[in-house]
Order: C-alpha cells, then sequence, then structure tokens
C-alpha cells in the first residue's frame, strides 16, 4: 500500500531516538500520519514544521498500519511568520484545531483547499480577519455554518448585528432589543456584502474571534473532548 500526495503539516511529534511521527492534511488522503526516520535530524527539523507544504511518500504494508513516510519540501509559510508572534499563533491555532477536529484518512479536498488558502495569506494586511473567515468556513464544510442571510426574528437582511448562540443565524439591531446580552456580537466584516477593502478593527477582530470559537467549542471540539489550542488565545 502507497501514495504520493501534497500536504500542509498540522503536527509533529518525538519518535524514538531520531524519528518522528508527522501528521499531513493532504490534498486527497486528508489528515494522514506516517513515520518519518530521521525527522529530527538538523537537515529535516526545518521542513517538518506545523504549517509547512511538503509533498510526502507514504508506504506499508498494510493499510491499517502507521507507515514510513518520506518528504521533500515545496513551500516554506512558517518562515515568514516567525518575527510575527499573532499571524504565527493563528497558524499554529489552525493546524491544532484540524488535527483535533478532522478524522483520520477520510479525504477532506474542501479542507485542504481552506487550509492552503489561509496559509497563503497569513502575511497580508488583513491577516487576523482572514482567519475568522476560516474558522467560519471551517464550520461550514463541517456541516455547522452560521446563518448570515437575514434576521432569524424577522427575516430583514440589513444592519444584521448579532447571532444567536442557539440557532447560529444572524440577528438585526432591532429584533436583538433586550436579549442582547444573550447574543454573539456579529462583526461587518463576516457578512457577504462586507467591503473587502477595509482592513477591520481590533474590536471587530476580537468579535469575530469569540463568535467562531464559541460554535468551534460547541459544535466540533466539545462533542470530541477537546479544547481550542492555548495558540488561539495569542492570535490577537
Amino acid at each position: 500500500m502507497e501514495w504520493r500526495d501534497d500536504g500542509i503539516i498540522l503536527n509533529v511529534r518525538k519518535h524514538g531516538e531520531s524519528g518522528a511521527i508527522v501528521s499531513l492534511l493532504t490534498r486527497a488522503h486528508g489528515r494522514y500520519a506516517g513515520l518519518v526516520r530521521g525527522g529530527r535530524s538538523s537537515r529535516l527539523r526545518g521542513i517538518l514544521q506545523p504549517g509547512n507544504l511538503i509533498r510526502a511518500d507514504w508506504r506499508a504494508r498494510l493499510v491499517e498500519h502507521l507507515g514510513n513516510m518520506t518528504v521533500e519540501p515545496l513551500e516554506s509559510r512558517v518562515a515568514p511568520l516567525l518575527i510575527h508572534p499573532g499571524r504565527l499563533a493563528a497558524l499554529t491555532s489552525a493546524c491544532a484545531i484540524l488535527e483535533a477536529a478532522l478524522p483520520e484518512r477520510q479525504a477532506a479536498p474542501e479542507m485542504f483547499d481552506l487550509m492552503d488558502l489561509l496559509t497563503r495569506h497569513l502575511g497580508d494586511d488583513d491577516w487576523a480577519a482572514t482567519y475568522v473567515r476560516w474558522e467560519a468556513a471551517m464550520l461550514t464544510a463541517l456541516g455547522f455554518g452560521l446563518d448570515l442571510t437575514a434576521c432569524a426574528a424577522t427575516g430583514v437582511t440589513d444592519n444584521l448585528t448579532y447571532v444567536s448562540p442557539k440557532t447560529a443565524r444572524a440577528v438585526s439591531e432591532e429584533a436583538a432589543g433586550p436579549y442582547k446580552e444573550r447574543l454573539l456580537p456579529l462583526p461587518p466584516f463576516l457578512l457577504e456584502d462586507a467591503d473587502d477593502g477595509r482592513v477591520p478593527d481590533a474590536d471587530e477582530i476580537r468579535d469575530g474571534l469569540r463568535l467562531t470559537g464559541f460554535f468551534l467549542d460547541q459544535m466540533v471540539m466539545g462533542p470530541a473532548g477537546k479544547h481550542l489550542p492555548d495558540e488561539r488565545g495569542r492570535i490577537f
């Protein structure tokens, strides 16, 4: 049993004296792990970093085995972020969430494309908004998408400013009324008609992280007995 595929590294764990178990999000095979012999060597240490894009060859006698993996670098997406703690935290957080949330060995091409897009744009000025949008898109891909098209109470499509934590649907400013404290703020940059040319301010980013984080915790991580990664709290 063997395959070759492009993959984004999600996690690297020590194995023995010099090996490493590397977990990838691959384009055609989903989340997959394999043993990279010499993975802790100076030659491979810089390559085997969460977030980097590699090409992997995986081989095993039986499909259920861990298997051996050899890797070659395609693009280092970690190196440009090393001097930007928040952006690096976003990349690390995304890798940790996917490692925890995705089942093993199930094809997830949409997830790969979303992660590939995120890792290519964390160097942009609006990187923080890109990360929040990535979390919202991931919720949708997992079947827990937010409905931000119209107010859950009135059906209007204007002045949507909150999201119901019970239904994950938008609520307008007028309909929120006395229930505002029970609702989650909806930052404008998550709406479909948002002005993509404007970089959201810090308060909007924090509202976005609170919004997507709530549903990730309730719908994805919590049911699996897991928690959002600590790195996520260092993004912004």
